[in-house]
């Protein structure tokens, strides 16, 4: 039997994400109950944890076009698929080194299968299915950390405790692995390539030379250090708006699907979120009333997501894209746009020391990176064509 349904294809590649999503958060929800049965009571140990992730991260999203070339997006994506079950070390690691191994390879899986979305989009569906697809994609993170963030009570009362979740996790997603193995990648289908599109190569060195890859990782780049720095300093500077985000960023990843196929064009949408993200952020960061600050964290959710299936439709939309070659894009994207987050993370950590604990001035520098969006998309090319809509 093998799969060959692209809904049933799409389906694994959406489940299997989430799954990531829920092992993830669940674990570090967890990491202070993991870090006491080791008895490691260490900042600096849990930093560093979090530090392999990030490294994983663009270490990850870097080699995963090399992987897929090698060996082909089907087991490519296996590969990411099994390297995210190695979580289920993590609830019952007998020792630091063990931990920070099975995080780093859980971390390592999902950064190689998030830039395998693109290549499996364009093999199954049909141009003018892509963007909702990708829409979908761009959602599943969000699913997963939504699950956990609002039910992971539930699901240890079902389980009969946090580490028994967390291999519940992992488990399901190697029966998604498993199942995985039957999709067929064997027949090509019309829907492969966009119109135009021929079998050149392009490698890593053809993605840096291209001014496109440098312009499409820098419109992101500010707006994904906002966000993990979201969920990693503004705790601890007592703006807890988090879970609104979460919340409302899957409304408006679903709106954004809706408004995508409605209007083609992909631009202005990018350019007026751009706008609004900043400007909420600005209230985010800076009010102190708190009623207006979940406000902004609504807002700023909704539109945080909006623009994504805009966004990243627009390689699936250039002249001649091929899988090879969006493959290399979508890889230099997340590692450029992760290594920019990982610097901004230290300088906004540093420059709360120097100021004493203050964080106005981190504050202000991670509200004017976000702006990246709004002028990122002046350096982006307009593929949405209005006569789509006939």
């Amino acid at each position: 039997m093998n799969i060959t349904h692209r809904y049933l294809v799409e389906g694994l590649v959406f489940t299997s994400y989430v799954l990531f999503a829920m092992a993830w958060v669940g674990g570090t929800a967890s990491m202070s109950n993991i870090m006491a049965s080791m008895h490691i009571d260490s900042l600096a140990s849990a930093s560093f944890i979090s530090g392999a992730v990030t490294l994983a991260k663009i270490v990850g999203t870097f080699g995963a076009a090399y992987l897929a070339v090698k060996v082909g997006v089907k087991y490519a994506f296996l590969f990411a698929s099994l390297l995210i079950v190695v979580g289920i070390v993590t609830p019952y690691a007998t020792h630091y080194e063990l931990l920070l191994a099975s995080r780093f390879l859980m971390g390592l899986g999902g950064a190689f299968m998030i830039v395998y979305f693109n290549p499996i989009v364009m093999q199954w569906f049909a141009p003018a299915e892509r963007p909702v697809i990708n829409g979908l994609n761009a959602v599943a993170f969000n699913v997963g950390t939504a699950i956990v963030l609002w039910g992971m009570t539930n699901i240890n009362d079902i389980t009969g405790g946090w580490k028994s979740s967390l291999v519940l996790f992992s488990l399901a997603s190697l029966v998604l692995a498993i199942l995985w193995m039957l999709v067929k990648f064997d027949t090509p289908e019309p829907v492969n390539h966009a119109p135009g599109a021929e079998p050149t190569e392009y490698g890593y060195i053809d993605g840096l030379k291209d001014k496109f890859n440098w312009a499409y990782a820098f419109t992101y780049s500010g707006l994904l250090s906002f966000y993990i720095c979201l969920f990693t300093f503004y705790p601890q500077a007592g703006i807890s708006q988090s879970k609104w985000v979460i919340g409302f960023g899957i409304i408006g990843t679903i709106a954004g699907m809706l408004y995508s196929r409605k209007h083609p064009l992909r631009l202005p949408i990018i350019r007026l979120s751009g706008l609004i993200i900043f400007v909420t952020v600005l209230g985010l960061s800076f009010s102190s009333h708190p009623v207006l600050q979940i406000l902004c964290a609504i807002v700023l959710g909704f539109f945080i997501f909006f623009p994504i299936t805009a966004l990243v439709s627009i390689p699936h939309e250039l002249p001649k894209m091929t899988g090879q070659k969006i493959t290399v894009v979508f890889s230099l994207f997340w590692s450029i746009s992760y290594l920019v987050s990982t610097i901004v993370l230290w300088i906004f950590g540093k420059l709360v020391d120097m100021n004493n604990g203050s964080y106005t001035s981190s504050f202000l520098m991670i509200t004017g990176l976000t702006a990246t969006v709004f002028v990122g998309s002046y350096f982006l090319p307009e593929t949405g064509k209005t006569k789509e809509l006939t």
